[in-house]
């Protein structure tokens, strides 16, 4: 598989990355390690978890998922410096870590600290911020008039932003983290990080996960500019749109033990009358040309110019497999013209 350089970092990741947030809830320790084992044979070099992993979140379950790579590192000696390891920081709103409170450069080091015991290394790769502290337009907040723009505090925001590059920093020096990236942010965020960075000579945000799919595209041009230019990374995260892309909810159907049947942190926005009449016509794409609606969702994704590596993740192996193989698809010209024709009939379908 195909390494491609992390942003303006030294890193090389590939272009597949392993995500990892149903370990500890949808997938059992065995079978998180068995993810990883298959993922390392198929060529992939990168995984990204967070501290407050699996989903949908809980005080009970959390960092469980951080846990089980560190016990894949304990029970695979040598084989630490083969992986790319990320993981994130959580924003505020979780009363059980921190006492819900927002990211600050203080907190950064006490997060990585939990991070680092739980995944039992020395150092993490890539660190991220989860979500910023401002309202931004993620997580189905991306109508007009929902985030309140008027009302932010750019003095605050730039004092915050210096503080938490202060904070990565300290931790870079000391030889924690090597790299730092951003996650849910906007072309605004990257820039002002970016800026801050030159003007204090702080870490450099080398890259950005945001939501990114077939039904959730909203990020092109707009952020995909901002990160070619800027040489930030950009790293999809759900590009099968929370799994409705793979097909399985057709007909109203929930299947025991999928995400859309527990009980989600920000509800099953994604599940609307009009995601649902967009998957129909996806799935009629595939059908015509014989595909998987997954691999051909998630080859779309993996082929949109500006990516920089794609965040999958499955709760079997079977799936798992699937994903990586969408790898090797190459979408036709008939195919990507008729999928195009669906995207303008629903652009924005949740």
């Amino acid at each position: 598989m195909k390494k491609i350089k992390l942003g303006c970092s030294e890193l090389q990741v590939t272009e597949v990355c392993l995500g990892s947030m149903t370990w500890g809830k949808q997938n059992s320790l065995n079978e998180a390690l068995e993810q990883i084992d298959f993922a390392l044979d198929q060529g992939i070099n990168f995984i990204d978890t967070a501290e407050m992993y699996p989903v949908p979140p809980d005080e009970q379950t959390s960092g469980e998922t951080e846990r089980c790579i560190g016990e894949w590192i304990r029970a695979s000696p040598g084989k630490r410096d083969e992986v790319v390891i990320a993981t994130k920081i959580v924003g505020a709103g979780l009363p059980w870590i921190r006492n819900g409170s927002p990211i600050s450069g203080q907190r950064i080091k006490e997060a990585v600290e939990g991070s680092l015991k739980r995944l039992n290394t020395d150092c993490i790769d890539l660190y991220q911020l989860h979500w910023p502290n401002r309202v931004t337009p993620h997580f189905a907040r991306h109508w007009p008039g929902m985030v309140p723009h008027t009302q932010v505090d750019q003095a605050r925001q730039e004092a915050e932003m210096v503080d938490i590059l202060q904070g990565l920093d300290d931790c870079i020096k000391a030889g924690k983290i090597r790299y730092c990236g951003l996650s849910d942010d906007t072309p605004w965020g990257i820039g002002e990080y970016v800026r801050l960075s030159e003007k204090y000579d702080l870490p450099r945000m080398v890259s950005i996960q945001n939501e990114f799919s077939l039904i959730h595209a909203k990020d092109s041009p707009y952020v995909l500019e901002s990160c070619v230019l800027n040489d930030v990374a950009y790293l999809p995260w759900s590009p099968l749109g929370g799994g409705v892309l793979s097909g399985k909810y057709r007909d109203g159907q929930i299947p025991s033990g999928s995400r859309w049947s527990f009980q989600q942190r920000n509800g099953l926005f994604r599940n609307t009358p009009v995601t649902h009449k967009a998957i129909e016509g996806y799935h009629g794409v595939a059908e015509r040309h014989g595909l998987s609606l997954a691999q051909m969702a998630l080859a779309w994704v993996y082929q949109t110019e500006g990516v920089t590596s794609t965040i999958i993740g499955a709760s079997s192996l079977a799936q798992l497999k699937e994903n990586i193989d969408a790898y090797q698809l190459k979408l036709s010209k008939e195919v990507l013209g008729e999928i195009n024709a669906v995207f303008r009939q629903y652009p924005v379908p949740f």
